[in-house]
C-alpha cells in the first residue's frame, strides 16, 4: 500500500460530469480521480495521473464537501490505479453522505472500499488479482487490436453469471477498431460495446 495516511489521498481532479463509459453510461456523477498508478498503459489517456507526488494530498472531508457541491449522489473512484489505497475510509463517508460508490480499477492490487458498483478493466501491462475479477459487476476491456478478443474471453469466463460485459475500442484507433469491436459484439452479443460517450459529446 502506498505511504498516504488512510484519513487522506493524492487527487488529480475531480469534477462532475456524465459517466461516459460501460453500464452507467450517460449518467451524471462526481468523479475522483486518484493520483498513482503502478500499471502502465502505454495507451493511458490521463498519464499525467500515474506520479502521485505531483498532485495534492486532500482530505476526506475535502473530497466528500467537493462531491456535495453537486446534484448527483453516484461518486465514480478512478485513477490512476485506487487501489493503491486503502479506499474504506473514503467510501465510508461518502456512503454516510448519501453517495452510491462505484470504482473502475484494473483490479491489479488488493480491494478494499464498500462499493455499490466495481467496474473491473484488466491490463495486460499488470494482471488482475484472481480474486478481484469475480468481484466485478461490470468487465470492461479496452481492444487496442484484434489479438485483444481473446484475451477478453479468458476474462469473461471468470466473472460471476451476473457481471456485465463490454468491449471498448482504444480511443487513438476507434476509427479503426470501432467497427472490428461492433461485428465482434454481433457475433457475441453477451458483450455489448462501450463507446468513451464523453469524448463523442467533448465533456470531461
Amino acid at each position: 500500500m502506498n505511504e498516504i495516511q488512510p484519513q487522506q489521498y493524492p487527487v488529480m481532479e475531480m469534477f462532475y460530469s456524465l459517466q461516459g463509459e460501460g453500464y452507467h453510461q450517460g449518467k451524471a456523477a462526481f468523479f475522483i480521480r486518484l493520483a498513482g498508478c503502478d500499471v502502465g498503459c502505454v495507451w493511458c489517456d490521463v498519464k499525467d495521473s500515474w506520479d502521485a507526488s505531483k498532485h495534492p494530498v486532500l482530505s476526506i472531508e475535502e473530497i466528500v464537501n467537493s462531491a456535495l457541491a453537486h446534484p448527483s449522489r453516484l461518486a465514480i473512484v478512478t485513477g490512476g490505479e485506487p487501489l493503491l489505497y486503502e479506499l474504506a475510509p473514503l467510501t465510508s463517508a461518502l456512503k454516510a453522505a448519501g453517495f452510491q460508490t462505484n470504482i473502475e480499477t484494473s483490479g491489479s492490487s488488493p480491494m478494499s472500499g464498500q462499493w455499490d458498483w466495481v467496474c473491473l478493466s484488466p491490463k495486460k501491462f499488470k494482471a488482475p488479482l484472481p480474486e478481484n475479477i469475480s468481484l466485478a459487476s461490470e468487465l470492461k476491456v479496452v481492444v487496442f487490436n484484434a489479438s485483444d478478443f481473446e484475451w477478453a474471453e479468458t476474462y469473461a469466463k471468470q466473472t460471476t453469471a451476473n457481471c456485465k460485459l463490454f468491449l471498448q475500442p482504444e480511443w487513438d484507433k476507434q476509427a479503426q477498431i470501432t467497427p472490428v469491436v461492433i461485428e465482434y459484439v454481433k457475433a457475441n452479443p453477451k458483450w455489448e460495446l462501450s463507446a468513451q460517450l464523453h469524448k463523442y459529446i467533448q465533456v470531461p
